[in-house]
């Protein structure tokens, strides 16, 4: 069995309820995983905010 090194992009969209854009953006950029929210209840208390929805558009390996 070969090993191999594998670049992988992934884009998504993520639609979230916030104060502001910018509080948008870097909730989108740290509570999101693979495809999933990984934001607590506490951290959605705290800051204010919820994720709707994360969907995958673009899964795509380059090497």
């Amino acid at each position: 069995m070969k090993t191999y090194q594998i670049i992988l992009t992934k884009s998504y969209t993520v639609i979230v309820n916030a104060k502001t854009k910018e509080q948008a953006k870097d909730i989108a950029e740290f509570y999101t995983g693979d495809i999933q929210d990984i934001s607590t209840s506490k951290d959605r208390s705290k800051f204010n905010f919820s994720i709707e929805k994360i969907e995958c558009k673009i899964n795509e390996s380059l090497e």
